[in-house]
Formats: structure tokens, C-alpha cells, sequence
């Protein structure tokens, strides 16, 4: 390996899941903004919906997600109250009762909730909006906690897809983060959801664990694939400490290096498309029936806080706590809190903590980011449609684009730029030339591989 290749590899850019990234929201937009940019929405054009439950029964020293321990019921049920009384409020500044063509519940661990206070849930749901028929409702679980009861509820409520975190199944691995859940826990967890009619699973992996190697995660991936998910999604775990305290569990001299990390990835890499999964943008790989793997072959690939996605919806409406919305206006963030956030709800509020205002400026670069983050390659020329001359933009990061161009990760003819073999993995890094906010941040991010 190059030193000019181990540079990038260790360099801390965003995932860039948004354009701008979400340390660059602040409370310069709030629930007044919040409510124009809802009322503006376009009624007949469909929406997606994600809700949020930060609650986990079970504590994972590598989750880097905003959670809260909960080993009562009392709480979550309370939170269920507060989420069903936010989407009456979220109702009331819409201008119509719209479609939603995708869902998802994320976490934390959506199932800490109890099959009742879900299904009240859905039930508002349906009924503040349309649900169209051929949606995807997709829900995260951990196996760990998934009871037969809330499978089969799942079940009926028409849920599409269902996401485990599996990251590693070695034991020693899932010892030191602490997540023991050995592979017949998980399947049958997936046999359950499949008889209940929960045609699509997903399962996550991570790569640069402690005390993971290669063989782990080989061995790891040999046990996933007898269970056939449709998707897979292969992450580099994110060591943030200074972020996310309960990583400080972790013992830090058990963590692979630089050189390490990127064999694991690129071995996991192989061993899932020799198995027959697709592999799309970054990390994600799915089977090639699966709307993912279209979607990446036809060019309609997305991406959003959820990761790679089929979603085409320009609004994402987020429900619940620190759960993030997305409308051709900007990005907002409800307060973070589950206190203040219920505090908000209650007093008829919408529970916006922060946001960002897109400017033309940004729509631009977020679109040349998407395209690379999803394609590998993107049309500069094409920044004119969002109401800048091209050229002159793309001549300010001249210099640092014949930088990538040297070291052989791009190739450019014109106006159309594209990842190289070798440029691949370190997309994030080629992405973040177009990052405006990235040297003015004092945020910090995980490692590019």
C-alpha cells in the first residue's frame, strides 16, 4: 500500500448520509420554520415517514446511536403516547393528507416497544396519512429481545422488511461489545419474520471490531449467507468516544489498524459477491431480485439517514426524538431530549431543536455527493440545472481534483467525473472535495475506511 493511499484511508470525512452533514444544523431554524417549509409541501406528491424510538433493552458499547436503557415498560409506553400525539401535530401543518410511500422505524430498537402501543402507532399513522400499496414499511429489531408475540404483530401490520445488527458472530468479537447473540438466535428470529409474510430482511455487519480478523468475519459472513437476507450492509465500525461515551467500554488496544481494516473490508467485500450479492455504493451488497440492486442498476439508487435507499421521495417527515427531516426546504432535527421533546409535543409544538436552510449553493454539491456516494460517478456539467454555471465552479477544486486524479482515485473526461477501482472505497473522501462546510467544522468523524 501506497503512503499516499494509507493518507486517505485514515483521513476523518462524514458518511454523508445529507448534504450538509448534520453538525452544520443549528437553531437558526426552529418549529416556525418548520411549519412554512410543511405547509409549502406539495400535497399529491408522496412522502416517506421515519419514526424514531431511542429505547434499547439491551446496552451495545459499540452503538454510536442516540439510546436510552430501558428495562421497564413504563417509559416507552409513556414515549409511544408522546409519538402518536406528534403525528396529530405533524398532521395539522400539512397541506393535505398525503401519501407515504416509504416508512421506517429506527432506533435505538423500535420492538423495546410493546405489540400494542406498535400497533396504536401504525394505526395513527394509517390514519393521518395514505399508505399506498406497494410502500415499504420496514422496522429494526434486535433478536436479542424480539418476542414471538411482536413477530407475529409485525406480521399483520403489514410491515414489508425487518433489520437485524448482527455486526460479528464470533464470540470473543461480540464479547468485547458486548452484543452476544449466537446464529440460532438470529435465525430464528428471520424464520419467524418469514413465516409471518416479512418478505424483505436486512442484516448490518461491521468490520474493524475488537479482536476481529479476517477468518471472524469470514466465518461470519459464511453463517449469514445460509440464512439468505436480501440485503446486507457492511460498515466500518466508527470508534468516536468523545461522541458516543459508552464506547469508552471498549478496549481501544483490541482494535484492528488502518492496514488491518481495510482487509477485512475488502475480504468481506469478495466473499459476498462470490456468494451472489450485488455490491452497491460504499458497503451496502444485496441479492440481484432485490428493488435495491434494481434500483441500483437502473440509476434511481438514493441515499438518506437511513443509508442507500430505493426511496424517491423528496420530504422525509421524522417522528419522535433526534429523529432528523428532510424537505426540499432544508433539514430539521427534533430536540434530542426525550423530556423536552415531550415537553414540546405536549404544548402543541413542533419539537424542532435545530435545522439548516438549503441554500441553491448546497442543493448543487448535495447532488454531486449523492451521485458519487451512489453511482461512483457524476455529470458536473449537469450543475446547471441548479442555477450554477458549471465551469466556473468546477475550476475552484481544480487543485484537489488532479490530486485524486494523480494518485489514480478519479478519472475525468470534460465535465464527467468517476471513481476509480482504487477510488472506490475512498469515495467519502472524494465526495468531501465538494464538502463547503468540512474545513469551517470543528465536528469530528470516523476514519474513511
Amino acid at each position: 500500500m501506497t503512503d499516499a493511499l494509507k493518507s486517505y484511508m485514515s483521513r476523518n470525512v462524514p458518511r454523508y448520509t445529507s448534504y450538509p452533514t448534520a453538525p452544520h444544523f443549528s437553531n437558526a431554524v426552529g418549529p416556525q420554520d418548520y411549519a412554512r417549509w410543511l405547509s409549502a409541501l406539495d400535497p399529491n406528491a408522496p412522502v416517506s415517514l421515519y419514526l424514531h424510538v431511542p429505547f434499547c433493552r439491551e446496552l451495545c458499547w459499540y452503538c454510536g446511536c442516540n439510546m436510552k436503557l430501558a428495562k421497564r415498560d413504563a417509559p416507552v409506553a409513556a414515549y409511544a403516547q408522546t409519538l402518536i400525539r406528534e403525528i396529530d401535530l405533524l398532521s395539522r401543518h400539512l397541506p393535505g393528507r398525503m401519501e407515504i410511500s416509504h416508512l421506517h422505524w429506527g432506533g435505538g430498537t423500535p420492538t423495546a416497544l410493546v405489540p400494542d402501543d406498535l400497533e396504536r402507532a401504525m394505526d395513527a399513522v394509517r390514519g393521518t396519512f395514505r399508505v399506498t400499496s406497494d410502500a415499504e414499511l420496514a422496522i429494526e429489531s434486535d433478536p436479542r429481545t424480539l418476542t414471538p408475540p411482536m413477530i407475529e404483530r409485525i406480521g399483520k401490520l403489514g410491515f414489508t422488511r425487518a433489520s437485524f445488527g448482527v455486526q460479528e458472530f464470533d464470540p470473543k468479537v461480540q464479547k468485547a461489545i458486548n452484543r452476544v447473540q449466537p446464529p440460532e438466535m438470529v435465525r430464528a428470529s428471520v424464520d419467524g419474520l418469514r413465516a409471518a409474510g416479512v418478505t424483505g430482511i436486512n442484516f448490518d455487519l461491521i468490520y474493524g471490531l475488537p479482536h476481529q480478523t479476517v477468518e471472524t468475519l469470514l466465518d461470519t459472513i459464511r453463517l449469514c449467507v445460509q440464512m439468505r437476507p436480501d440485503r446486507i450492509a457492511l460498515f466500518g465500525y466508527a470508534h468516536v468516544p468523545w461522541m458516543a461515551r459508552k464506547q469508552r467500554l471498549i478496549d481501544e488496544a483490541a482494535l484492528p489498524g488502518v492496514d488491518a481494516r481495510l482487509m477485512q473490508s475488502q475480504a468481506a467485500a469478495a466473499a459476498l459477491i462470490q456468494a451472489g450479492y450485488v455490491a452497491i455504493g460504499l458497503d451496502h451488497f444485496a441479492l440481484p431480485s432485490d428493488s435495491m440492486a434494481k434500483s441500483a442498476r437502473d440509476g434511481t439508487l438514493r441515499r438518506n439517514f437511513q443509508g442507500y435507499t430505493t426511496d424517491q421521495a423528496e420530504t422525509m417527515l421524522g417522528v419522535g426524538a433526534t429523529s432528523i427531516g428532510r424537505s426540499p426546504s432544508g433539514y430539521v432535527q427534533n430536540l434530542s431530549e426525550t423530556g423536552a421533546w415531550a415537553r414540546a409535543v405536549e404544548g402543541g409544538e413542533l419539537p424542532i431543536g435545530k435545522g439548516l436552510a438549503l441554500t441553491q449553493d448546497d442543493k448543487l454539491r448535495g447532488h454531486v455527493i449523492e451521485r458519487l456516494m451512489c453511482c461512483g460517478e457524476v455529470d458536473l456539467n449537469a450543475a446547471a440545472q441548479h442555477g450554477r454555471a458549471a465551469p466556473k465552479w468546477y475550476s475552484e477544486l481544480e487543485p484537489e481534483l488532479r490530486a485524486l486524479e494523480g494518485d489514480g482515485l478519479i478519472t475525468r473526461r470534460g465535465g464527467h467525473l468517476s471513481l476509480t477501482d482504487k477510488g472506490t472505497p475512498l469515495v467519502r473522501v472524494v465526495a468531501s472535495v465538494f464538502d463547503a462546510y468540512l474545513l469551517a467544522t470543528t465536528a469530528r468523524h470516523a476514519v474513511a475506511v
